[in-house]
């Protein structure tokens, strides 16, 4: 599968006239808790020729493409990137700390997740999580049945939130770095449910552990409550510019 990706992201540079300087696996494959249904979740950052950014017609900032039964791919303009970065959103912060990289051009992604620390908003991002969190904690059944798949949508965001919550940074994109903030009788118990999904189908019912739907409440709640007070970050612009800029004219 890794050829057929990068012989589509060859294929979207020659048909789109844009370079992409960096590519990977966002979705349940770089979160470490893959199914045997999961389709690849391709995310890049592109950018364009450097004429295009001076044309009084902005260029699209964001190339998508049909999903199919095994592949869903789409990118992001390296301005895009940057505006969603200054409002501290965590969809930059995830793409760069991914363990499966497809396409890197030489220190891109070193060079913009050291921009990015820059830009971590502890409010936004906890409540960023949380919220993902809320919507797959809605799924439980009044028999306490989640699908897998969305125990872990509960799981994973959670566990992020508690992170931004207690180290007040930018929360690891992958299960295992997220871990050991979980209680140690229940690391070995979500090791094997990560095992069991491993083998089962992404629709597979659960009935959730009831110690484990108490840790679940408790910490939201208090993620909930102790984020309510953090002020909100307002970022200055200067750096991303000046790396944009020296992005696109080659002068990084």
């Amino acid at each position: 599968m890794t050829n057929s990706i990068l012989n589509k992201l060859n294929e979207i540079e020659r048909e789109h006239g844009i370079q992409i300087l960096y590519a990977c696996e966002s979705g349940s494959r770089g979160w470490q808790f893959a199914s045997p249904d999961s389709d690849y979740d391709v995310r890049f950052i592109y950018i364009r020729p450097y004429d295009s950014y001076l044309s009084i017609f902005q260029p699209d900032d964001n190339l998508s493409f049909p999903i199919n039964d095994e592949l869903d791919i789409y990118g992001w303009d390296l301005r895009k990137v940057l505006q969603l970065m200054r409002k501290s959103n965590t969809t930059p912060f995830e793409w760069l700390q991914s363990p499966i990289i497809y396409r890197e051009a030489v220190g891109f992604r070193q060079s913009l997740w050291e921009l990015s620390n820059h830009y971590f908003s502890r409010r936004s991002n906890t409540h960023h999580y949380l919220g993902i969190a809320k919507g797959a904690l809605e799924t439980i059944t009044g028999d306490d049945e989640i699908k897998i798949k969305k125990l872990f949508y509960v799981l994973r965001p959670l566990l992020a939130a508690k992170w931004c919550v207690e180290r007040n940074s930018i929360a690891p994109m992958t299960i295992d770095a997220l871990m050991p903030l979980l209680p140690a009788d229940m690391r070995a118990a979500i090791t094997e449910l990560i095992a069991r999904k491993a083998t089962a189908p992404e629709s597979f019912m659960i009935r959730i552990d009831p110690a484990l739907k108490q840790f679940i409440e408790a910490e939201f709640a208090r993620c909930e409550g102790e984020s309510a007070s953090y002020p909100k970050d307002l970022f200055d612009k200067k750096q991303l510019d000046s790396f944009f800029i020296q992005t696109i004219t080659g002068k990084a």
